[in-house]
């Protein structure tokens, strides 16, 4: 288990010290130009709307079953369906915990062009630079899940949500990834028999 803990972090080191420093480079560069303030929406709004779109692409992507065939049902599958099917069937597996700088690089590059494109500084692009900050920060939560035992209640909370989710019975809920939230709004959330066992609520 050591061993494969190292090789996903491997993995994630480039987009621990690509994504974080961007963040710091653009947010300080609208710092410069403008009042704390909007940066500080911006900032907000980013990390916020993360849990989101994790939700969104571990549900409709990741476990979206592209079949594949001509044109673009081809590169959809080719580029999805064997990414989080082999994470299913084998979860601490290093090669299959975290995704890499190379998977992210594209979508970064082209929604930042567009941002910068939009401005000002202090919105779009510190929008999208705080995007991929909480993209960081779920990848080490995902990471934490499957390779160390915290004590904290956060962490016991979502280890036994994400791992449930591994199990037979959870594949089809469960799809946040830091938390429940979306899943409660989407109705995907862990059924109530279920929650009161994992988390120790039953009589």
């Amino acid at each position: 288990l050591a061993h494969e803990a190292r090789k996903a972090r491997a993995r994630l080191f480039p987009s621990t010290l690509f994504y974080p420093a961007q963040f710091l480079i653009i947010a300080g560069l609208a710092l410069r130009t403008t009042g704390a303030g909007l940066v500080a929406v911006s900032v907000i709004l980013g990390l916020a709307s993360w849990t989101l779109v994790e939700y969104l692409a571990h549900r409709y992507i990741l476990h979206g079953r592209f079949p594949d065939g001509p044109g673009i049902r081809h590169f959809l599958h080719r580029q999805f369906d064997h990414l989080h099917l082999a994470h299913h069937a084998r979860p601490w597996d290093g090669n299959h915990v975290n995704g890499t700088l190379k998977d992210t690089f594209v979508p970064w590059a082209m929604f930042m062009g567009l941002a910068l494109l939009v401005g000002p500084l202090a919105g779009p692009p510190v929008f999208v630079a705080a995007l991929m900050l909480g993209y960081v920060l779920e990848e080490w939560v995902h990471h934490a899940v499957h390779f160390h035992n915290f004590r904290s209640p956060y962490f016991r909370y979502i280890k036994k949500h994400h791992l449930f989710h591994h199990s037979p019975r959870g594949s089809e809920v469960g799809f946040g990834l830091t938390s429940g939230v979306w899943d409660a709004v989407a109705g995907t959330r862990i059924a109530k028999h279920d929650r009161d066992r994992l988390y120790g609520r039953a009589a």
